[in-house]
């Protein structure tokens, strides 16, 4: 069971990491940390509607995957 364990442990540090940067990527709604690094100022060259729900979609299912993992490894050290 200790793989299990580092496995999820490193599932869960990638999915966190791969949250942060979709969170990062999504477009400015005015102020906040993407106005700091210039997202607010080209309106022009921002994302089609369709890359923003594929950007949406895959930052809900990495969302729900660090969840799983979060359940998943207090299971397996409460219960393993």
């Amino acid at each position: 069971m200790p793989l299990l364990k580092l496995i999820l442990q490193i599932s869960l540090a990638v999915l966190s990491l791969l949250a942060i940067m979709f969170v990062l990527l999504h477009k400015g709604r005015g102020g906040g940390l993407s106005d700091m690094f210039g997202g607010g100022v080209s309106s022009s060259a921002s994302a089609s509607g369709v890359a923003e729900r594929n950007l949406n979609r895959l930052t809900v299912t990495v969302a729900v995957l660090w969840g799983a993992a979060c359940v998943g490894l207090g299971v397996v050290e409460r219960f393993l």
